[in-house]
């Protein structure tokens, strides 16, 4: 009788541990009202074939869509090859901001650079790419 008392209490546990756990892993997974939320239009973009020697630079654009004003903290780049600019002002709820990356296009060949963006986001950071192929000034 007593073994099967610890049986049961035993089992218990282990279902109220169980509903413990799943209940955080649900909470958890809800974005925190702390955080801004920036929504970018394209985190990846495609510059196809540019010259050789011709920099070339793209303007990610985002909405801050939470209740939270948006504050990047820093940008950078993969590489010294591209040099980043962003909106260095708070981006208040439901305002706009940029990020820019420009790439200076100096050695032949494919390329695929990201861009790192830290900001009170949830993850605290947003990778943002950029690729595309340098072609000889002649071709």
């Amino acid at each position: 009788m007593i073994q099967m008392k610890k049986l049961v209490f035993f089992a218990a546990l282990v279902m109220i541990t169980t509903a413990g756990f799943s209940q955080t892993a649900t909470a958890t997974s809800v974005p925190k009202a702390d955080v801004a939320v920036a929504v970018f239009e394209t985190q990846n973009y495609d510059f196809g074939k540019i010259k050789q020697g011709t920099p070339a630079t793209h303007e990610f654009t985002f909405t801050n869509k939470s209740k939270v004003t948006m504050v990047i903290t820093n940008v950078q780049a993969s590489c010294g090859c591209t040099t980043p600019d962003w909106t260095k002002d708070p981006i208040p709820p439901g305002g706009s901001g940029f990020v820019k990356a420009t790439f200076n296009a100096a050695g032949l060949g494919a390329f695929d650079k990201s861009v790192t963006v830290m900001a009170n986001v949830e993850s605290g950071v947003t990778i943002l790419r950029i690729h595309g192929e340098v072609a000889a000034p002649n071709n």
